[in-house]
């Protein structure tokens, strides 16, 4: 077990999937950030997410549990979510990264 699953709300289910995609430590996923990590894992994960697990990377960082993040933060994360979906799609036609 290793640093991830000491954040609130990630366990060693969690920790792996982030593995998985590169992300071993709590420095490395606050720089590449939630968003980023979720979509990683939708695109390139064995497993496939759901928004619960977007909420819990925000919480994990933020030390609050999951179900407070998708109470108050849903719309501001789903929107996050689609922006950066259509920037990554806006570049790649454009064969910007």
């Amino acid at each position: 077990m290793g640093e991830l699953s000491k954040l609130k709300g990630l366990g060693p289910k969690s920790e792996r999937c982030l593995n998985e995609i590169g992300i071993h430590t709590v420095a490395e996923l606050k720089a590449i950030g939630p968003i980023e990590a979720f979509v990683r894992l939708c695109n390139e994960g064995h497993i496939k997410p759901s928004l619960n697990f977007l909420y819990a990377l925000v919480g994990a960082l933020e030390d609050r549990s999951w179900q407070e993040v998708a109470r108050n933060d849903k719309t501001r994360l789903l929107l996050e979510l689609e922006d950066y979906r259509e920037l990554r799609m806006i570049f790649s036609e454009s064969g910007m990264r």
